[in-house]
């Protein structure tokens, strides 16, 4: 590893004199910066970001703490936080919760050692008080911006989201306008902001609509293609005569259309299918997929720009952004005399 001290002796300088050309000091002439720099680049010189962070008390780390990367709709997310954070000389350091409280507190509390400068979090959604980690970084006024909906626990902090409900209600007013009637919900995880959000959207379509509301076609679907299959493998038996299936995510109605597929059921001639974000495997589905885009990447931008307004020390509101619906192949009128 070179060190400052055989930059020195290559270029005839002391060390002292290298340290401050490397930071930039104002009391070191042009030429010997320029003949330095050049010298430590030659030799690949590598500075150490831990010691500098000692020196400045600024690391240049942040944290992004998401359920898991197997779920699609994070990837975009994901690549617009690092890409703004490699630009403005930002690391990122990402880790899993897999939706456990216990290994969400590990690993807020892990990065928190390692001394981030801010963190972005999707919280593990749950009941009751408020855990203590999040208490701890509300005192200790960590800059924090959740991503997505903010559950109970975390309304004091910044937050980024897509407008769940409304892009909701807009995907029914949708299968609505197509004549749609019986429109059968996928829900998601009941304590879960996000598809409690999702419902509530598809449930005030059905009310300004006119549209009387019946509990029976609403069916607790998770949020995996399994979960979307197992469940409208229970509707069509029990044969409640909807005539469209609105999910609560992409991966969810996919399940379903596999699901209603397999029991010879048409998409979009006998059953119209919706689903919610837009992930890549939307569009090239089986039937491609009528569904909500989520503005992932913007989200992203979104986020490191509140996250850089929290760092300077400043207010940072909180900022919600609209979602498309996007039309494919998945939904259309229902047909006469055809329904689950």
């Amino acid at each position: 590893m070179v060190r400052l001290k055989d930059i020195a002796e290559r270029a005839g300088v002391s060390i002292m004199t290298v340290s401050k050309v490397l930071r930039d000091a104002p009391d070191i002439s042009a030429n010997t910066k320029s003949r330095v720099r050049s010298l430590a680049t030659e030799m690949g010189y590598v500075p150490h970001a831990m010691a500098a962070g000692l020196r400045t008390r600024a690391t240049r780390l942040l944290g992004l703490v998401i359920p898991g990367v197997i779920n699609p709709v994070y990837s975009r997310l994901i690549m617009a936080l690092e890409d703004r954070a490699f630009d403005l000389g930002f690391d990122l350091f990402l880790t899993h919760t897999l939706e456990k409280p216990e290994r969400e507190e590990f690993a807020l509390r892990r990065l928190l050692a390692r001394r981030v400068e801010g963190l972005f979090v999707i919280p593990v959604p749950r009941l009751g008080d408020t855990p203590r980690i999040y208490a701890d970084l509300e005192r200790l006024r960590t800059p924090v911006v959740i991503l997505g909906p903010a559950p109970e626990f975390c309304q004091g902090f910044s937050r980024v989201a897509t407008d769940e409900l409304g892009a909701s209600r807009d995907l029914t007013q949708h299968l609505i306008s197509l004549g749609h009637r019986r429109i059968a919900f996928l829900a998601g995880h009941t304590v879960s902001p996000s598809a409690q959000a999702r419902l509530d959207g598809h449930r005030r379509a059905l009310r300004d609509a006119g549209i009387d509301h019946d509990d029976r076609l609403i069916f607790q679907a998770g949020t995996s293609i399994e979960d979307g299959f197992q469940a409208a493998l229970e509707l069509v038996r029990e044969s409640l005569g909807a005539t469209a299936i609105q999910a609560v995510n992409d991966l969810v109605a996919i399940g379903a259309v596999n699901a209603l597929v397999s029991q010879g059921v048409r998409v979009p001639e006998d059953v119209s299918v919706a689903g919610f974000g837009n992930i890549l495997t939307a569009e090239h589905a089986r039937v491609p997929l009528t569904t909500a885009r989520e503005p992932k990447f913007r989200l992203g931008v979104a986020a490191m720009e509140i996250m850089q307004r929290l760092l300077a020390g400043g207010p940072a509101e909180s900022r919600t952004l609209r979602a498309e619906v996007i039309v494919r192949k998945s939904t259309a009128p229902p047909a006469v005399n055809t329904m689950i």
